[in-house]
């Protein structure tokens, strides 16, 4: 377990200062150096000290070269053409993000042997979908950084770099000149996605609809600018964005249903692992999303093979393999890192809290509690860093809400589903259907309301320098090997009683 943390600590170092800094080839030696002079001293003197060493600086040198290699520049071909009207043909290649006012679609444009992804502004109609040829046309812009109120800089350019993007275009116009190919299975996940977000149409009134489409699947159109920020005051807007934990619930439930199924093992994990799939294509692979899926595959496999599933080390494995599919998750996707603090927590925080809750007696009560803590406290520095937004009401608002999320899920995913085979023919039946999802999703709409109305519920702590979130991560870190430690002793004076 320790060579495994010095691995990934190494790797995720390196990927971290070459994302921060721009270098040449002097660092990664300086690194190297290091390794080749902890390798000696391990030879010399055996220690293990000097081994992780020299795993930990191989590691950062071989984060700083994958990350160098992820940091292309723009093609040229394409920035010949910034700030200038100009006209393309491409294939959309993500489900469009439609606002108030327009849609934000993802295209994929060649032009001069060159490729890229453009992120076309344009007006809400005419829809597209999925794999859809079209013509656009708009002014061609380079995403640029921009600071917020509070002084922190956001990168967007980077931020939309992660997912292949590098241009801009505004004040964009669509024409769809071919529908999407029926063998295309992006397409096909995407029909699946608006299927069931029109049947929630068909059985919900909104919000509730848009509420239950964002507690199932992600996503927060139609939900309006008031409601999303009750969310954001009261601490609960990872209800409505698609996160690791509507994976991890949906993941639970597979691996109920199969263990009731009582199918081999093997079948098992494999039905169990392509749902899982469908799932997350249907949503939308974000880093959060494929985070998650990836432990549960890990998981499965465990249960398919027989060997112990070891949360802690999955959650290890699975950061280094994204962080070397792409590099660019770790600084710049907040959803990532937020994610895996949240998930390192409810793993090596949730239990040291939950033996120190002794006055809750009610088992459930003190799981929720303790999950809601660890949760709550791994995300909080790296939360204020990123956004600044500090909600003194999370914990109690989560408390009151994260037992009836699963709940939620289950009901809303019926009403979707009620919507899409009944909606056409009796809507009155798939209406009563949906009723227990309407009573379910108005409860965190309730919830989320009334807490964020409550004085100093939220507010907006001023930018400070990132070396405070890493003080802050070892204070944390330390104090959690402390309170085990005291606990491990406690258990051995008793077993020695």
């Amino acid at each position: 377990m320790v060579i495994l943390i010095s691995i990934v600590s190494g790797f995720a170092s390196g990927i971290f200062f070459r994302s921060l800094f721009i270098f040449g080839w002097e660092p990664v030696a300086f690194a190297l150096l290091l390794a080749a002079l902890c390798s000696a001293a391990a030879f010399w003197k055996p220690r293990r000290a000097y081994t992780l060493g020299a795993v930990f600086f191989v590691l950062v040198a071989f984060g700083m070269l994958r990350a160098s290699f992820a940091d292309t520049p723009a093609p040229e071909a394409f920035l010949r053409d910034a700030k200038h009207r100009v006209s393309y043909m491409g294939v959309v290649v993500a489900d469009p993000d439609v606002r108030d006012a327009n849609q934000r679609v993802e295209i994929r444009i060649a032009n001069g042997g060159d490729s890229t992804v453009m992120l076309a502004v344009a007006p809400r109609y005419p829809t597209v979908a999925v794999g859809d040829m079209v013509d656009v046309s708009g002014t061609l812009e380079v995403p640029q950084p921009f600071a917020d109120n509070g002084g922190r800089t956001f990168r967007y350019d980077k931020y939309l770099q992660r997912d292949g993007v590098r241009f801009i275009l505004n004040f964009a116009y669509l024409r769809v000149t071919r529908s999407a190919p029926w063998y295309s299975i992006p397409a096909a996940l995407a029909r699946m996605k608006h299927a069931f977000l029109d049947g929630l149409q068909a059985t919900l009134p909104e919000p509730h609809a848009s509420l239950a489409g964002g507690v199932v699947i992600g996503g927060k159109s139609g939900l309006g600018k008031d409601l999303q920020d009750a969310f954001v005051r009261s601490g609960l807007v990872q209800i409505i964005v698609l996160s690791g934990y509507n994976v991890m619930v949906v993941a639970e439930w597979l691996m109920v249903a199969l263990a009731y199924l009582k199918l081999p093992r093997r079948w098992s994990a494999a039905t169990g692992a392509l749902a899982i799939l469908i799932f997350v294509g249907v949503a939308g692979a974000s880093a959060t999303a494929l985070r998650a899926m990836l432990m549960a595959f890990i998981a499965l496999y465990a249960r398919a093979t027989g060997r112990t599933y070891a949360a802690g080390r999955a959650l290890l494995v699975v950061v280094f393999f994204m962080l070397t599919w792409n590099p660019l998750y770790l600084v710049y996707d907040p959803g990532f890192g937020l994610s895996v603090a949240a998930t390192a927590g409810l793993i090596w925080l949730a239990p040291l809290i939950e033996a120190r809750l002794t006055r809750i007696q009610n088992a459930f009560w003190k799981n929720a509690v303790a999950t809601t803590l660890s949760a709550q406290i791994a995300v909080l520095p790296l939360l204020l860093y990123d956004t600044g937004n500090l909600s003194l009401v999370a914990i109690p608002a989560n408390l009151l809400t994260m037992p009836m999320v699963p709940a939620a899920m289950g009901l809303s995913a019926l009403a979707g589903f009620a919507g899409m085979l009944f909606g056409p023919v009796t809507p009155l039946f798939g209406i009563v259907l949906a009723s227990p999802a309407y009573l379910a999703n108005a409860y965190l709409i309730y919830v989320a309301q009334k807490a964020a109305l409550l004085p100093l519920a939220a507010f907006t702590l001023p930018s400070f320098p990132f070396w405070f979130v890493l003080l802050a991560y070892a204070a944390l870190m330390a104090s959690a090997k402390r309170f085990s430690t005291i606990a491990q002793l406690r258990l051995a004076r008793k077993a020695s009683t």
